[in-house]
């Protein structure tokens, strides 16, 4: 077993998972506080890994200007991804019509489960935007200031900065060791707890969802990652599998992070660029989540016989974009942003009843998107910077 990769391991967690979760049905939510554990050992990390990587990253930048560059970089970057993943959603679910043919027994029987799982979720978003505050306005701020202070104090406190980060990632790898047991536990929970039926009776629905990230994922980054990063996207998407894998059985972008950071340096990020894109990615860039946002109001609409015009569509983009930039890096998160996108276009919000039966395992496979594009992200900025640099300084 010790020769076996960690995310061979992890994918054979996975699958043991599903094969619990089919034998055993509910039964086999008896091992979730297994996955529980995992879950919160790697997540005890974040805040401080995210607090400690953002200001180092700022501040190892070392000019100011670079750090605004950078920044701006970045966020157009974000935008730009986020408008294209959702338009795909909406151009797929126009096309597809997911949302026509619901029996309504299915809406009666799927509301049941609406109140308890929206009040989980309404909780989790009011924690939100105290942390987005404290890491963007107060870390990153700090960071910038370290760019100003140039004397040997100065200097001690990003070498602090640089091991209290290698302490934190220690205490990564030895939970990463749980990974495979943790994974197998959390998808058994699932499988057992919502069973495949759930799954066959939205396909269509789950199809276009999944077609839809599939297509982004794969072709969008590619081409940014090709194109604009000068990098094999076969060399990065291998480089990047293991965050892919955690990604998708936690369903946290914030639980992927430590792995992410360390996935990109692999194909040769450094450090400069990871810790500072990917840790403000996963805190305002969700392309799979707008994607899947676009899909679902489109299908719910359908399911109301509600029809979009063309403003209210052009509205859900601008909705989609504005909530994912607030969704929380937890599970299930994009339940409660997508509220917001149902309320502004006049959709009733007891539709969103009608896909929490499949909307785990859809969470797991926009959170994948969701990183994945911080990876990309991190690649393309590197290069650019690169490119600035031997602009500034010809041979």
């Amino acid at each position: 077993m010790k020769k076996i990769k960690l995310h061979t391991k992890i994918f054979i967690g996975l699958i043991l998972g599903v094969a619990v979760g089919l034998i055993f049905g509910e039964k086999a939510t008896i091992i979730e506080p297994v996955g529980t554990i995992f879950l919160r050992l790697i997540t005890m990390v974040v805040v401080p890994l995210v607090f400690v990587s953002l200001m180092l990253g700022t501040a190892s930048l070392g000019d100011i200007r670079k750090l605004g560059r950078i920044g701006v970089k970045t966020a157009v970057y974000f935008i730009i991804t986020t408008i294209i993943a959702i338009c795909i959603g909406l151009i797929l679910a126009n096309i597809v019509k997911p949302g026509e043919g619901l029996k309504e027994n299915v809406k009666t029987e799927l509301y049941k489960n609406y109140e308890s799982t929206a009040q989980v979720g309404i909780h989790r978003m009011e924690e939100k935007p105290s942390l987005v505050e404290v890491l963007v306005n107060i870390v990153l701020l700090f960071g910038v200031v370290l760019t100003l202070i140039k004397n040997e104090k100065s200097k001690n406190l990003i070498e602090f900065l640089d091991a209290l980060n290698d302490t934190i990632i220690q205490v990564v790898h030895i939970a990463m060791k749980l990974a495979p047991y943790g994974v197998l536990a959390l998808i058994a929970a699932v499988i057992g707890k919502y069973g495949v039926n759930i799954l066959i009776t939205l396909l269509k629905y789950s199809l276009v969802v999944l077609g839809g990230l599939f297509l982004y994922t794969f072709s969008i980054n590619s081409l940014s990652v090709s194109i604009l990063g000068r990098t094999n996207p076969l060399r990065f998407f291998s480089a990047i599998k293991e965050a892919m894998v955690i990604a998708f059985s936690t369903s946290s972008s914030n639980a992927a992070l430590p792995v992410a950071m360390e996935s990109v340096g692999h194909i040769g990020v450094s450090r400069e660029y990871s810790s500072f894109v990917i840790p403000l990615g996963a805190t305002v860039n969700m392309d799979g989540t707008a994607l899947y946002q676009g899909v679902a109001a489109v299908f719910i609409a359908q399911i109301y016989g509600i029809p979009l015009g063309t403003v209210d569509q052009i509205t859900i983009v601008l909705m989609a974009v504005l909530s994912s930039i607030g969704a929380a890096g937890v599970p299930s998160a994009g339940i409660i942003t997508l509220a917001m996108v149902l309320k502004q276009i006049g959709i009733p919000l007891e539709g969103i009843a009608l896909i929490l039966g499949v909307d785990r395992f859809l969470d797991m496979c926009r959170t994948t998107t969701n990183i994945i594009g911080d990876m990309a992200c991190s690649v393309v900025i590197q290069r650019s910077e690169e490119k600035n640099l031997r602009a500034s300084n010809p041979q």
